[in-house]
């Protein structure tokens, strides 16, 4: 998915000719196509002769290709249409690019514009994992859930806390105490809550506190969380606000927290890798060929992938004779691939061949281990280990079940 819209975010259109639709689970089909019918009458007075040409041939590819389509997928759908420029001005072919959403698309939306909008799809396939986000002093203190950008605030509280200036007639040290067990008790309801919103949270990556003064650590450093929760705090943050106000100032402050996360993850999957392979356990393979074949025999683990691993599967087909041949290409795009190989002979009876399939590797390859139960990790190029599976195995590796023989 994130490459198809890295491929979508190079088209560029000439003018406003690129269409962008997204239609919700709940619409129907019709009602989608009589909007578009509008949409084609209005574009039938639009005054330049070629992008009234080029948005009226896309609208009517958009309404096809919904033609096809009996009722939507369970999470919409999402259709990308226009003309794109090949070779300059007058070069304009139209393209089509129809995609199922990894997550329910939220509401219908239609655009035509010089590039197709595609941050929607984006915002999908940002990380979804939660995290629990507490900003607290010595007043109030406020518990929210963090997923992707969604901060939503849960749970609001205020100490009720007397000021540090003691009432006349009691004794400094009467009152120190009583105002200790009242900063306990605060410390205790905040706890509580934060326990009874965070923990039933199965995917929660992790705690972060934030506030102003010595509040934040004096919590942190109690027994106020149960002890899971308090095992996952991932950092203490100082900001100017604490309760509603300082939940976004904790996010903005924590945002090298939260990309150390995913950092450490990668880089222990990587190490895991390194480990077996240092000491000779037979439970790992790297380079697209054996990994390939361990993934069709159902042995892998997890497959590491890198984000710096560009590679094509092609099918090629003599239009002379029947010699077929699937072969992986490295480092070039699909368009090129093609442009390449078509103008080869056929090695078998010197003939013209035909592209009939290309396909991303990692597409390919991670559909292979979607089939045989493999876990499938992609291995960002901003640690160490990220770069040495990127230049020194390929930047494909695999984590075995079992030993191979």
């Amino acid at each position: 998915m994130q490459r198809s819209l890295d491929l979508l975010d190079s088209k560029v259109g000439r003018h406003t000719e690129l269409i962008s639709l997204y239609v919700p689970k709940g619409k129907q089909i019709s009602d989608v196509t009589n909007g578009l019918r509008e949409e084609y009458s209005t574009a039938s007075n639009i005054k330049s002769r070629t992008t009234r040409r080029n948005v009226l041939d896309a609208l009517e590819r958009v309404m096809q290709r919904l033609r096809l389509f009996k009722e939507l997928p369970s999470n919409g759908l999402v259709i990308f249409c226009g003309a794109i420029p090949q070779n300059g001005e007058g070069s304009e072919e139209i393209e089509t690019y129809v995609i199922e959403p990894p997550e329910p698309t939220p509401i219908y939306y239609y655009r035509c514009d010089q590039r197709f909008h595609t941050e929607p799809l984006h915002e999908m396939l940002r990380e979804k994992e939660a995290y629990g986000i507490i900003a607290i002093d010595g007043n109030e203190a406020a518990i929210a859930t963090l997923r992707g950008r969604s901060l939503t605030m849960v749970k609001e509280l205020t100490s009720g806390l007397p000021g540090k200036h003691r009432a006349g007639g009691q004794s400094a040290k009467r009152f120190e105490r009583l105002r200790e067990q009242e900063v306990n008790d605060y410390y205790k309801r905040v706890g509580q809550h934060a326990n009874d919103i965070l923990l039933p949270i199965p995917d929660l990556k992790g705690v972060i506190l934030g506030g102003p003064g010595p509040t934040k650590e004096d919590f942190s450093k109690g027994d106020y969380l149960q002890y899971t929760l308090k095992n996952r705090i991932l950092g203490v943050v100082d900001t100017a606000y604490s309760g509603e106000e300082g939940l976004d100032e904790v996010v903005q402050k924590a945002t090298d927290i939260l990309k150390e996360v995913r950092y450490v993850e990668e880089k222990n999957l990587v190490q895991s890798f390194l480990y077996e392979l240092g000491h000779d356990t037979g439970k790992v393979t790297y380079g697209e060929g054996d990994v390939r074949t361990a993934l069709r025999k159902g042995v892998v683990r997890t497959l590491l992938i890198s984000e710096g691993f560009v590679e094509s599967r092609v099918t090629v087909k003599c239009e002379s004779c029947e010699y077929t041949e699937t072969m992986t290409v490295k480092g070039e795009s699909p368009e090129r691939v093609k442009e390449k190989l078509e103008v080869q002979p056929c090695p078998k009876c010197s003939g013209s061949l035909k592209v009939v399939e290309v396909e991303d590797a990692v597409d390919n390859l991670a559909k292979i281990a979607e089939d045989t139960g493999a876990g499938v990790e992609i291995i960002s190029t901003q640690t160490e280990e990220g770069n040495m599976l990127k230049d020194s195995f390929g930047g494909i590796a695999a984590i075995l079940r079992y030993k191979q023989e």
